[in-house]
């Protein structure tokens, strides 16, 4: 049995297929296992408490994760060791999330392309074909991730407080979301995965996306992401296409399309979920 695992910091969902890549149940879904966030005790405890995991722990011989906090060796090889010792029998290999994305939009021509993740966190990786390149380094969620859901959860709070919200929206945000300053300081500072916490607020956006207000919020922030992220890439003015996962992207479509045109790169594909993808390629491999 091998294992597809698709994580981001808010969830984390798991495949099972047998080597001839066919899907052997249904699709199981933790809570997501940011190694770069999470302890070894906190990841261990996300996967015991499933209890279709721990049903077929001695029978998975694979696992191929890709996850968000995978991009350096510390806590790639932290989350590693939890897996191949939850899974006795099984070889663990841990890739960031960068990976996941570049094989669920750019698809078996492995052509190359810029690929972005707008989702919980962000990230921006040239893929030359081959291999993925990183010419900025992530510092978190707490200074970068432009255009992420923690980044707009961000700003609607900002701009609530703030009082830049439209007053109609204020009134929807507050009946929507606890927005008592003492609750959100516990959870922003008191509990883990303060940037799920935060992108849990950007699901606001689409429900209200007719709003001036909303496009010009997706906007800025898409435009920040691409000035301090897509941009870095002389490729994209040479006509390589930008792909996009994640759930953030592929509900700002239109905005993203629109930032493209204005800041002159070509807008490629859009993924909002990448594990199906992933069971394309891995199921390939295998049968090679």
């Amino acid at each position: 049995m091998i294992f597809i695992v698709d994580s981001g910091s808010t969830k984390c969902d798991w495949l099972a297929i047998s080597p001839n890549g066919e899907q052997l149940f249904e699709k199981q879904r933790t809570k997501g296992m940011n190694p770069a966030i999470l302890n070894q005790k906190k990841l261990y405890k996300i996967i015991k408490k499933n209890d279709v995991l721990r049903q077929y722990k001695e029978e998975v011989t694979h696992i191929f994760f890709y996850g968000a906090g995978c991009g350096t060796e510390n806590p790639r090889q932290l989350l590693k060791d939890v897996l191949e010792d939850f899974f006795p029998n099984c070889k663990a290999e841990v890739r960031e999330d960068t990976y996941a994305a570049v094989y669920a939009t750019v698809g078996n021509s492995l052509s190359p392309a810029v690929v972005c993740i707008l989702g919980t966190g962000s990230n921006c990786s040239y893929f030359n074909g081959q291999n993925i390149e990183q010419r900025v380094k992530s510092l978190g969620f707490s200074i970068m991730d432009d255009a992420s859901g923690n980044y707009f959860g961000r700003q609607l709070i900002r701009d609530f407080y703030f009082n830049h919200m439209p007053e109609n929206l204020r009134v929807s945000f507050s009946e929507k979301y606890n927005m008592d300053s003492d609750f959100i300081k516990y959870n922003l500072y008191k509990q883990p995965n303060p940037n799920a916490y935060l992108a849990s607020f950007a699901e606001f956006m689409f429900l209200n996306k007719e709003s001036d207000y909303i496009v010009a919020l997706i906007k800025d922030g898409v435009r920040l992401f691409a000035n301090n992220m897509i941009m870095q890439f002389e490729e994209v003015l040479e006509g390589v296409p930008v792909h996009f996962a994640g759930s953030i992207a592929y509900f700002s479509q239109d905005i993203i399309a629109a930032v493209g045109d204005e800041m002159g790169f070509k807008v490629g594909h859009f993924e909002r979920r990448p594990i199906e993808g992933l069971v394309r390629y891995h199921s390939e491999k295998l049968a090679v």
